[in-house]
């Protein structure tokens, strides 16, 4: 029987991270990967015709540029294929008659904020000053365990640099929903929605308490930073990461399905894929649904707590996501303004009484009558997408029932996703063609990706649900994935999961990899000093780049 220091359950990037740290620290590290290739839900491939590639599910690179993961290992990874592009363009939303549209460049996006409202600009002015002292005293909190004491360090610190009165104030600003959060601070419908859209990414309809906490971030920090994407295909980032642990001596299986976690004495012992039975001498690390942990993976075994498999069949996931995958003869025709075509993302909403009606919609499990669109201009951003000059469209669409129990519009029959899936991407295209007249004709081939068929390509996104597990606040923070289990460590000794079921949550931000890593090579002598190195650099780089924000900020 195969032994190692520590098996890892998923190749996606947490996953590796988690790997690649322990690797370079001296463990044996064994990962599992049930696909026949690396990454997860950040995977690209060419889904519509040769020589276009697509990101298939995950696209936005933000957060991890702004990672400790990141800081420490950019060369490395530039040295093994992964090269970020940014966009100076990064998103706009459009309207009836016209657009919002959010540059790199701070005062050009004022400068049209302005013309289309004064008092508008006034309010985003005044709320990206708050975003900007937020930034420097709370967020740290991001990048830690909780509970933790470095957490709680943060915390004592931010008291001391704000104030009492001040966090208060951020807390109640946060406890808003977007559509409060909009109402607050500004006048007109158009920027209203702007920053709503943002909250529809994750499972925040714009009437759900504490929805404002991404919008918040997001809307000035990607206008910031630009949004940025991988040269390439999003792949090239775990494939970077696997080259990364092979060189450390770690090695990365693919099409090895773990069929169940072994439990010996009360402690995990190791794994079985595939039929082999693999032992772990310290660790697993579980990169992979609460429900698929606790349910299948450790059904039968001895002394996992009845309250822990509880808890895990009772974790709540969001609505689902469709991928519409597109290859267009030439870049979208938006009518609002030229410049569109040039953006990273463009929101099709419009309003934000329309994303509520969607995701009420959705929620009810009918098939919205007029979905939100995300709208990803890959080849815009990132041209060796598409070589030739056809143009790599990736839209997502927001949000959708994972099981069918209707249509709102009474239009689709059908209730199953294989059937329904092509019906409801019509829809899509006829909704996209009223702000882009002439893009259905553009059409060279499109690839339709329906919520079941993200789950049967990732577990981990049941349902369709692309963030992997809702994030109202009574499953995030210290309840992700509830309370007691929000550091990595299960009620399994030697059983850890991480992902993004996990705190922080959803987006490629490898910070619950980086941090799980950090919890198992911990201040022990005799597991090397790379890591451990590289964790304190990573951490040391957050701080910094959390204090920079007070004067511009540079990352998210």
């Amino acid at each position: 029987m195969r032994t190692v220091d520590a098996v890892v359950i998923g190749a996606g990037h947490n996953g590796l991270v988690t790997a690649l740290y322990l690797a370079r620290a001296g463990w044996d590290v064994l990962v599992l990967e049930g696909n026949h290739d690396v990454g997860g839900a950040t995977r690209s491939g060419e889904v519509t015709e040769p020589g276009l590639v697509h990101d298939l599910y995950a696209t936005n690179l933000n957060l991890f540029l702004a990672s400790p993961v990141y800081a420490e290992l950019r060369e490395d990874l530039a040295r093994t294929g992964f090269r970020p592009v940014v966009s100076d363009r990064p998103y706009a939303s459009v309207f009836p008659g016209g657009s919002l549209r959010v540059y790199q460049d701070a005062e050009r996006t004022e400068r049209e904020l302005g013309e289309h409202s004064a008092a508008d600009l006034a309010g985003w002015r005044r709320l990206r000053e708050m975003q900007h002292e937020f930034m420097a005293t709370l967020m740290p909190l991001y990048g830690t365990r909780l509970p933790s004491a470095a957490a709680l360090r943060h915390l004592a610190r931010a008291v001391r640099r704000a104030g009492v009165g001040k966090l208060l104030t951020f807390a109640q600003l946060l406890a808003r929903s977007t559509r409060e959060l909009g109402e607050t601070w500004f006048e007109t419908p158009e920027t209203r929605a702007l920053i709503a859209a943002w909250g529809m990414h994750l499972d925040y309809g714009p009437d759900v308490s504490f929805g404002a906490m991404f919008p918040f971030v997001e809307t000035f920090g990607d206008m910031e930073a630009g949004i940025a994407i991988a040269r390439g295909g999003v792949s090239s980032l775990p494939e970077a990461l696997a080259a990364l642990v092979r060189e450390a001596g770690g090695e990365v299986r693919t099409g090895a399905r773990v069929e169940r976690v072994t439990v010996d004495g009360g402690r995990a012992t190791g794994v079985v894929a595939n039929g082999e039975p693999i032992a772990a001498r310290r660790a697993v690390v579980a990169g992979t649904s609460p429900r698929r942990l606790f349910g299948e993976l450790l059904d039968g075994a001895p002394g996992v707590r009845a309250e822990e498999r509880e808890h895990a069949r009772r974790f709540r996931y969001g609505p689902g996501t469709m991928m519409v995958h597109l290859a267009l003869d030439a870049p979208v025709p938006w009518s609002a303004h030229p410049d569109l075509a040039s953006f990273a993302y463009v929101h099709v909403g419009p309003y934000v009484d329309d994303l509520a009606r969607t995701y009420t919609q959705s929620l009810a499990g009918l098939i919205p009558d007029s979905p939100l669109l995300v709208v990803g201009q890959t080849s815009q951003v990132d041209p060796t997408r598409s070589p030739d000059g056809r143009q790599v469209v990736w839209v997502q669409v927001r949000s959708l029932p994972s099981t069918i129990l209707g249509d709102a519009a009474g239009e689709i029959t059908a209730r199953h996703w294989d059937e329904a899936k092509e019906a409801v991407a019509d829809r899509v295209l006829a909704k996209l063609e009223e702000y882009a007249p002439g893009v259905g004709a553009l059409v060279r081939a499109r690839t339709v990706l329906s919520p079941l068929d993200l789950e049967r390509s990732n577990p981990n996104l049941v349902g369709g649900d692309s963030v992997a597990g809702s994030h109202h606040v009574a499953q995030n923070f210290l309840f992700r994935p509830w309370l007691g289990a929000s550091g990595y460590a299960t009620a399994v000794p030697g059983l850890y999961q991480i992902g993004a079921a996990t705190w922080p949550g959803a987006g490629t931000n490898a910070l619950s990899g980086y941090l799980c890593a950090e919890l198992l090579l911990g201040p022990a002598p005799g597991l090397g000093t790379r890591a451990r190195s590289g964790v304190r650099a990573g951490a040391a780089a957050l701080a910094r780049g959390a204090d920079a924000v007070a004067g511009r900020f540079t990352g998210r």
